[in-house]
């Protein structure tokens, strides 16, 4: 693989992973089509993925800070209440117990974790399928469309309201469900996941924002899933070199995508994408038959 296929890949990612169209969808299709044999594919994948994981914390920087905080903050609790229970039980005692998920931040970490339960069981069970869905052109191209279906469903979804406070964990839940099955290459994980928020009611803002920050824990996933079969692999300075070059592109194209999707999901601006994605998916599933 050569810098500039390095380059374009890493535009591909930092487009595809943030903007509602699918970066397994268009990866698989671009290698498909044009035959771009990645030396060291599983490093360079990793790279791409951290270099999106980049963009994401430093957008929401913040938000992960403050979960980061609350998170510890919670871990302190639960150790509080563990020992005012043995000592309750030991001495008769009747310390009162501190409230676990007392504001928003708290209630935000504890969905993601919901989230990522479901997200890495249909994650793993389907990561077979999935290699092999990649491997055709005709799984991106039914996606695609799917992924169309959906967005022209969210920009007619009426605004919802709801803040992690307003949230349920089922919601959660199921949210994290569509996240796993948007593994399938050509169906949009951001796309699949705001879509999802928005039809259950999110406030359009909060959908994006849990969209991404969800998405972290599944992106170290799929990393570390792949840093585990990097033995296998010779890890050559040219391709540790296109691995850079790589995750800096799809993290500075990411940044910039994912402003982008702000203004897109509170503009209500999703039909231009879902006429791309339609026609990117219909010339996929031409192209299978012809390349």
């Amino acid at each position: 693989m050569s810098i500039i296929q390095a380059i374009i890949l890493g535009i591909v990612q930092g487009i595809t992973e943030f903007l509602p169209v699918s970066s397994s969808g268009h990866l698989a299709i671009i290698q498909n089509i044009f035959h771009i044999q990645t030396d060291g594919g599983l490093f360079f994948d990793v790279m791409l993925h951290l270099g999106t994981l980049v963009a994401i914390f430093v957008v929401y920087r913040k938000d992960i800070l403050r979960m980061i905080v609350e998170t510890v903050n919670m871990c302190g609790d639960i150790i509080y209440n563990l020992k005012s229970y043995i000592q309750n039980q030991r001495s008769y005692s009747a310390l009162r117990y501190r409230k676990i998920v007392k504001n928003n931040y708290r209630k935000f970490v504890v969905l993601v974790l919901v989230s990522t339960i479901p997200t890495g069981i249909i994650g793993y069970i389907g990561k077979g399928m999935v290699e092999k869905a990649s491997a055709t052109l005709i799984v991106p191209g039914i996606c695609l469309i799917l992924t169309s279906i959906l967005l022209v469903v969210s920009e007619k979804t009426p605004n919802g309201k709801k803040i992690p406070k307003d949230i349920s964990y089922r919601s959660g839940f199921l949210i994290g469900a569509a996240q796993g099955c948007a593994t399938l290459p050509g169906l949009s994980r951001s796309g699949t996941t705001i879509a999802a928020c928005l039809m259950s009611g999110y406030d359009r803002r909060f959908a994006v924002r849990y969209s991404f920050i969800m998405s972290i824990p599944a992106i170290l996933g799929a990393a570390v899933l792949e840093i585990k079969d990097l033995g296998s692999e010779a890890i050559t300075g040219g391709i540790v070199l296109n691995g850079l070059i790589g995750a800096i592109v799809a993290g500075c194209v990411g940044y910039v995508c994912i402003k982008t999707m702000l203004t897109v999901v509170r503009k209500k601006k999703f039909m231009g994408f879902a006429i791309y994605c339609f026609a990117v998916g219909v010339i996929a599933i031409i192209a299978n038959f012809l390349v």
